[in-house]
């Protein structure tokens, strides 16, 4: 095991263990059917960022999926997991993940199996995002009617992501019946003129929790935000992109591809963005 791309200890179902000595079984139902639900939270300085909404999100997909799992323990939890890691001053995020556990392998969600629960601490590169920006790709939205739901099975967003990263490419822009969702693994946001536009709340998109603050900071600030789809046939008029995510953070898109070409292409960032991303920094300097 290479020990730096690990943490040295993980959250296993009520105890701390050495990674190496951490196991599941091999009929958990997140291993054999991807059963589970996974939540990312982010740390300032070793202080929690929208912590509770992050919770809200982690208890609204649990009951989406029927699986009872008790989390009013995971808000001193994640504390814990920064200090054991060494991150407690530090910009760092948490991982927790919670499978429906343990049972014979079967087509149907088995009554009383003990869920398993999975956390960890990790340091995370938060500064310096506003001087960042992504190349994208535009690709075909194959995932599964129910992306409100963050569950571990992931397998069509990480093979969307794939084709970018095998192209140099940052995120993969996911599109359905020629209206633009999300990206595989971020919000995604469009300036035309003096508004903003992202895609509505449903299961089409992920609720994300950067993407409700970046919406609410909008409003703050007295930028007019839409939540209304973008076209693919829009994209020619558009005036700038950027992505959101817990450690994305506000991301600036220069440059989409689409077919091979490129659809999108402007690396000046507006007065707009600057705003946006400054009042977002400091709100994350101030906790």
């Amino acid at each position: 095991m290479n020990n730096s791309a690990f943490p040295s200890e993980v959250y296993l179902n009520g105890s701390w263990l050495k990674t190496e000595e951490a196991k599941i079984s091999v009929f958990d139902r997140g291993f054999m059917h991807g059963d589970g639900i996974y939540e990312v939270t982010p740390f300032y300085n070793g202080m929690a960022f929208l912590l509770e909404d992050h919770l809200e999100r982690l208890n609204y997909c649990l009951e989406q999926i029927g699986l009872n799992f008790d989390t009013s323990e995971i808000k001193n939890l994640v504390y814990e997991a920064l200090e054991r890691a060494g991150l407690s001053n530090s910009d760092a995020a948490v991982y927790m993940q919670i499978s429906r556990g343990m049972a014979p392998r079967t087509h149907f969600i088995p009554n009383d199996i003990q869920p398993t629960f999975l956390m960890y601490a990790f340091p995370a590169t938060l500064e310096g995002f506003e001087n960042k920006s992504w190349k994208v790709l535009l690709s075909k939205d194959l995932r599964w009617h129910r992306c409100d739901i963050k569950t571990t099975s992931w397998l069509a967003n990480t093979m969307a992501n794939s084709k970018s990263h095998e192209l140099g490419l940052n995120e993969t822009i996911l599109y359905r019946d020629q209206v633009i969702t999300e990206g595989s693994h971020s919000s995604i946001f469009f300036i035309k003129g003096n508004s903003i536009y992202t895609h509505p709340e449903g299961p089409a998109i992920l609720l994300g929790i950067t993407r409700k603050f970046v919406i609410g900071l909008c409003r703050e600030l007295g930028i007019e935000i839409r939540e209304k789809p973008v076209l693919l046939s829009e994209i020619g008029n558009i005036d700038e992109i950027f992505c959101t995510g817990t450690t994305t953070q506000i991301m600036q898109v220069n440059e989409m591809i689409f077919e091979g070409k490129s659809v999108f292409k402007n690396c000046r960032k507006s007065e707009t963005l600057k705003k946006l991303q400054s009042a977002f920094k400091e709100k994350t300097l101030k906790l």
